[in-house]
């Protein structure tokens, strides 16, 4: 229940302050939004308000907005409220406004999460048991939220890291931990789990695990005009490793394998919320700002491919390009999103099997 409605939040924000940008510029402009939809049919509420539309549907992969004149089939009938009738300019202007929304969404989330959470702070001299995670080896152990850890095979440690790097190094082994809880000394025997660790290749790597989280002591809080420094920082940091993981991708440096789609979403929302806001929050921002990058590549359908239109229109110009050739392009494009969805949503299927 948790990862459904963690995933609905989320995907919901994201999808619904993307089009917000659309809608909000294309009013701005005059153009006539016919309808606001967020997610797709069947729709399980529709509501008419002015000259407008709105939907919320079932399906939580997406939405959209209805401008008029907007497809290249509809007739144009040179009306000053439909899309075409408008400046190249303003037109680029509504197309950009969605991926640019999901960019300052991005922005406004890591400030808050500078500046009403900060950053965490742990125990430097002793490593306090956090989150034991329900079922895992460690809480089947009895080890519990802030007993101390202070040995691992007869050797002595102070330092998460160093712990954290033993256990991962024992894959379905066995292995003597010792905490102290209280006045009390507890050692027991804990047969790790593994969880897979992505490749770069698009294989997976396995490391062990126990099942727990470091305690953070305190939050260190920064001020305002600093979480916006840091906020800024942040999202460009984002936007940058977006960016430079596409190019590898499509150069082949980076398997395909790599890409999650939905389920890999869905999965990561719920692990996330475990956590707390300030990792749902912090996970939100790095999708919203992987939608808006992904959005502006040049395909048709997406937000990217009706810029390269744009752009070709005004070299032509203010020649658009024909019917048949941006009909075409759709057409083209949607066969590759298509694509994609499909073969993202397959790597998630064998992530959940493997």
């Amino acid at each position: 229940m948790l990862t459904a409605l963690s995933f609905i939040f989320v995907l919901g924000v994201l999808i619904f302050i993307h089009e917000l940008g659309h809608f909000l510029v294309a009013k701005k402009v005059g153009i006539k939004v016919e309808k606001f939809s967020l997610g797709f049919p069947p729709n399980i509420f529709t509501k008419q308000i002015g000259e407008t539309t709105y939907c919320i549907g079932m399906i939580p992969l997406g939405g959209y907005v209805k401008m008029i004149g907007e497809n290249p089939d509809e007739e144009i009938t040179g009306a000053d409220n439909e899309f075409m009738s408008k400046s190249i300019l303003q037109r680029a202007a509504v197309i950009f406004a969605g991926p640019f929304m999901n960019y300052v969404l991005a922005i406004l989330l890591l400030i808050g999460i500078a500046f009403f959470g900060g950053r965490p702070i742990f125990d430097t001299e002793k490593i306090v048991v956090g989150q034991v995670t329900e079922d895992g080896p460690a809480f089947k152990s009895g080890l519990q939220e802030n007993d101390i850890i202070i040995d691992i095979d007869g050797t002595k440690v102070t330092n998460y890291d160093s712990l954290r790097v033993r256990i991962n190094a024992k894959i379905n082994e066995q292995l003597s931990l010792t905490w102290v809880r209280g006045l009390d000394t507890i050692s027991t025997d804990i047969v790790t789990t593994t969880t897979p660790i992505p490749l770069e290749d698009g294989t997976l790597d396995s490391v062990g695990i126990i099942g727990f989280y470091e305690k953070v002591i305190s939050y260190e809080s920064f001020g305002l005009v600093e979480s916006v420094k840091r906020g800024f920082y942040s999202a460009h940091l984002i936007v940058y490793e977006t960016v430079r993981f596409v190019v590898k991708l499509v150069s082949g440096k980076i398997s395909p394998d790599m890409i999650g789609g939905p389920i890999f979403i869905a999965k990561q929302s719920g692990k996330e919320a475990e956590k707390g806001a300030q990792s749902l929050f912090f996970f939100m921002a790095l999708l919203s700002v992987n939608l808006a990058v992904l959005n502006v590549l040049p395909i048709p359908v997406l937000d990217g491919g009706h810029l390269v239109f744009l752009t070709i229109e005004a070299i032509r110009g203010g020649n658009p390009l024909s019917m048949k050739a941006r009909i075409w392009a759709q057409q083209v494009g949607m066969v590759v999103l298509m694509t994609l969805i499909i073969f993202v949503t397959y790597n998630d299927i064998l992530r959940l099997f493997k």
